[in-house]
């Protein structure tokens, strides 16, 4: 049974896939795999290693981008998202390049997948943002992963919480506690939540991945790029260049 969060979850990226691929799809590319707002590629930071030959696993993939660039690299792919309407992009993208991601609907928290079953998981600000239970995922992706399987993700860094989601000098000053982990949610006239995020701080992202059993390997905090002038919502060159907007965890399956 899908969690408050993941139904409200599902429902909004439902209903907002759409603008979400206009707006954003040409900056990630049909086959491109970028980590983050600041514009990380992958084919530049090679966080997961060689992938040639590899079993990988792209959770949380929306319209499967990241994964149809790890297909192109001849990395053996499986992709899933909460959103059906993120799959059918996926599947208009399929069509449009030829190259198919097999890609199914699911809960991170409950992953269809057998044990053991690929040697690389990532996740470019898919599903964990926006689980109740991160916890349940880890521990998942764990179970998924081979032993000296390899898990790469990025989150939304967890200072951002403090800071005002605005592009401008409004974003620079902090109005609320860092420390405070309520989460942010959307509700319709009827009191349904209609979107929810979680925050965690760092202290939580790593208490919870050495809970899981999963060894952390590395944190990179991407610099915002000289000339990259792209605002995606609360990020911007503005705040780029004083606030960490993303943090990218490396994690190891001993």
């Amino acid at each position: 049974m899908l969690s408050v969060s993941s139904r409200a979850n599902r429902w909004w990226w439902d209903g907002n896939a759409d603008d979400y691929q206009v707006e954003h799809g040409g900056f990630l590319r049909d086959t491109g795999f970028v980590w983050c707002p600041e514009g990380l590629d992958e084919a530049e930071a090679g966080l997961l290693g060689e992938v040639r030959g590899r079993r990988v696993l792209e959770i949380g993939c929306g319209a499967a981008q990241c994964a149809r660039w790890l297909a192109a690299q001849g990395a053996e792919v499986a992709a899933f998202d909460v959103s059906h309407r993120q799959l059918q992009h996926a599947r208009r993208i399929d069509l449009d390049t030829g190259l198919r991601v097999p890609a199914v609907q699911a809960d991170a928290e409950a992953m269809p997948f057998a044990g053991a079953s690929f040697d690389v998981a990532c996740s470019a600000f898919g599903a964990l943002p926006f689980v109740a239970d991160p916890g349940a995922v880890f521990r998942e992706v764990r179970r998924v992963l081979r032993p000296g399987g390899r898990f790469v993700f990025s989150v939304s860094h967890p200072v951002r919480w403090a800071f005002p989601d605005d592009p401008g000098p409004r974003g620079l000053t902090s109005d609320r506690s860092y420390f405070d982990r309520s989460p942010y949610v959307e509700r319709d006239e009827h009191g349904t939540p209609t979107y929810i995020e979680h925050h965690r701080t760092l202290g939580d992202w790593v208490g919870l991945l050495v809970a899981s059993g999963l060894t952390i390997t590395g944190l990179l905090e991407p610099e915002w790029p000289e000339g990259h002038d792209r605002v995606w919502g609360g990020w911007s060159p503005l705040r780029g260049r004083h606030l960490p907007g993303t943090a990218i965890f490396s994690c190891a399956r001993t």
